[in-house]
């Protein structure tokens, strides 16, 4: 299969390192990702188990769906187990070719387009790419938010603001960067975002610049614990990095945010995707 289909197997690590293991293949006739994020979302309820996953995108002919079944019948001979396989495939033919191996399969559209067909009274379009559709419109809005998420990262920028949909203030590496721009791609909102940085903490306000737009600030946080293993990583046994500074930030942090009025969310413990699903709702309320 043409290698640039195939996405490198990763390992996802639920147990220790002696746990079963497992393969996992995440199939699809578009680019897979809505197989992927769906099997991620059922492989993390079963803990002890590493799962490798693979992902195997376009897989839009009978050839490739030849091609990704001998894959499959591979790794079920390597491993001496049979692979799991999640499916997102609206041609039946290719889904049937698939099926022929021995694997477990799981076919996201199988599982509700007949359900949805049947309540609906209508018969669905079976077209491939659906999935992923989207208007020229909105296409060309989620690019210009990436652009600008990029543009205003770690306060890169104060220009523009006037048109950001949000702007995150936080400490440095308790997440404000990835959340801004899992916002700009996931749902078109222009993020932009600032680091608390010791002069601010000093001056014990929130940086100038982001003042006049207090209505679109949100603040994120993090346990001083969790930002002092971030920051180890990123320059260890640095006074940058050392617990009593994390502490003596995140505390500044919040004071600031507190005084202001400013939401904030804490990041110790929840995914990007969650952070980002909270401030959502929290823009919709202010609206």
């Amino acid at each position: 299969m043409n290698s640039g289909s195939d996405q490198s197997p990763k390992n996802v690590h639920t147990g220790s390192v002696n746990a079963p293991s497992r393969s996992i293949f995440f199939v699809s006739d578009g680019t897979g990702i809505t197989a992927e994020v769906l099997g991620k979302g059922l492989l993390s309820q079963f803990e002890g188990i590493n799962f490798r996953q693979i992902r195997i995108p376009f897989v839009d002919s009978p050839e490739k769906a030849r091609e990704c079944l001998q894959r499959i019948r591979e790794v079920h001979e390597q491993n001496g187990i049979r692979p799991l396989v999640v499916l997102t495939m609206m041609d039946q033919e290719i889904s049937a070719l698939l099926r022929q191996g021995d694997a477990l399969i799981l076919d996201v559209f199988e599982a509700f387009i007949a359900p949805l067909e049947n309540e609906l009274g209508v018969r669905s379009a079976h077209t491939v790419g659906r999935t992923h559709g989207q208007t020229r419109r909105e296409y060309v809005n989620r690019i210009a938010a990436m652009n600008f998420a990029i543009a205003h990262d770690d306060g890169i920028s104060d220009a523009d603001l006037i048109n950001a949909d949000v702007i995150l203030v936080g400490v440095s590496r308790c997440g404000k960067t990835p959340t801004s721009l899992y916002l700009s791609m996931q749902f078109g909102l222009k993020a932009a975002n600032y680091p608390l940085i010791p002069e601010d903490f000093e001056r014990d306000r929130l940086p100038e610049t982001v003042l006049p737009f207090r209505d679109k600030l949100f603040g994120l946080t993090i346990s001083p614990e969790q930002l002092h293993k971030i920051r180890q990583e990123r320059r260890p046994d640095s006074n940058y990095a050392a617990l009593d500074t994390c502490r003596k930030e995140v505390a500044a942090a919040e004071r600031i945010m507190r005084r202001e009025g400013i939401k904030w969310f804490d990041t110790t413990s929840k995914s990007i995707e969650e952070v980002a699903v909270q401030i959502i709702q929290a823009i919709n309320i202010k609206e």
